[in-house]
């Protein structure tokens, strides 16, 4: 597995580059090899959770066509750093754009993702002007492994909440001599984005293509003065959330209550962690996302052995003093990227009531993972959502 303690002095950013040892990569090949499948009810196909000949297939294709070396060819065109904080160590790429003026923008990915979320998105983001758009849109990037996750992982104590990385990432920004910031995410990124936006006044604007637990879904029993949409957006999100509860939570209830007892599996067993992630990508999102890709990210969890560690964040938000209390309010700019098929129907009149939303956009396509799915829509999203705050190169 990848060495992650490597020790480093005290605020230090130093360069890192992927080279995962030829023994690991054989071992994943033995491990493939040695897979014991379990049986299968006929008819199941996902009810029951990812059928068999799917992940026969993809544990098949991963073995004999998939080229990591080639994916980590790729990953290492980013320039990628590490640093310890707050006694974590902390990886990120960081992409500084052509144009010197560009706008920062941290960018954080959630469970069960990492920074290959964002492959289609950082050029266009980065270097508008080569791929067709306008240079004064053009964005700084920094893109964190969360703590715990894959190359920022493992966590070696308690307490990695999303409150304590959001001090973690407000450093790293600092480290990076960034004074003024935007930050965007999703799934957990979205929960860290936006306390950044509601605790750090150096936070210009919060781009989210989620809204944290707590504003997409609310029992409609009291729908009098909303209108007909709102009022129909409503029952749906309740009625989405009662499917979520009975079909899907599974996972979260485990991460929450026993990550170290699912580590075991996940850890040991390619395949086993192959199928923990696999069948997000599947249900989340609203087309199957490249398998490439989707196994890039599944050797970010798999060389790093960081199931269980990023599987604590659950633990530990479900554990903290904070957890249950109402959402506490945001002035920071925020926009609002709202795809279809994602977990949960987003409700802007609930958002409003505690977040300073700006820009709402309801996307007529896409689902949980839009920089991998809906790459155009969701730069173009927070191309517009910088230029309304009359920031960026522009100035």
């Amino acid at each position: 597995m990848i060495d992650m303690n490597h020790p480093s002095s005290a605020e230090r950013v130093e360069p890192f580059r992927l080279d995962v040892a030829e023994a690991d990569l054989a071992d994943l090949g033995e491990r493939l090899d040695r897979t014991r499948w379990p049986d299968e009810l006929p008819g199941a196909d996902w009810d029951y959770g990812v059928p068999l000949a799917h992940l026969q297939e993809l544990a098949r294709y991963w073995r004999h066509d998939y080229d990591w070396r080639a994916a980590e060819a790729r990953l290492n065109e980013w320039p990628q750093y590490t640093t310890r904080i707050d006694g974590a160590r902390v990886h990120f790429a960081h992409i500084r754009s052509p144009e010197p003026g560009a706008t920062p923008l941290l960018m954080t990915h959630g469970w069960p993702g990492s920074l290959v979320e964002f492959t289609h998105v950082a050029g266009p983001l980065t270097d508008p002007a080569r791929y067709g758009g306008d240079p004064a849109d053009a964005f700084h990037l920094v893109l964190p492994s969360i703590p715990g996750f894959g190359l920022s992982g493992p966590t070696r104590e308690r307490g990695w909440e999303p409150r304590r990385v959001t001090a973690a990432f407000a450093e790293l920004m600092r480290r990076l001599g960034y004074e003024r910031y935007g930050v965007q995410g999703g799934d957990w990124g979205a929960a860290i984005s936006r306390e950044l936006g509601r605790t750090r006044p150096e936070v210009i604007g919060v781009h989210l293509n989620l809204l944290p637990n707590g504003y997409m879904a609310r029992e409609p029993g009291e729908l009098s003065g909303l209108s007909p949409q709102e009022a129909a957006n409503t029952r749906r999100s309740w009625l989405r959330f009662q499917a979520w509860v009975r079909d899907q939570q599974g996972y979260a209830d485990i991460q929450s209550t026993r990550p170290q007892t699912l580590a075991y599996g996940l850890t040991d067993s390619p395949v086993g962690q192959l199928a923990w992630i696999a069948e997000k990508f599947h249900e989340w999102a609203e087309h199957p996302v490249d398998r490439d890709l989707l196994l890039t990210n599944v050797m970010l969890y798999w060389l790093t052995a960081t199931a269980g560690s990023s599987a604590r964040i659950y633990y530990e938000r479900a554990h903290a003093d904070y957890w249950g209390a109402p959402p506490e309010p945001s002035t920071a700019p925020t926009a609002v990227a709202h795809f279809p098929h994602d977990n949960f129907v987003l409700l802007k009149h609930i958002a409003q009531e505690t977040n300073n939303i700006v820009q709402w956009t309801d996307h007529d396509r896409g689902g949980h993972f839009p920089a991998l799915e809906e790459p155009d829509l969701l730069v173009d999203d927070i191309r517009r959502f910088f230029r309304l705050l009359g920031l960026g190169v522009h100035n």
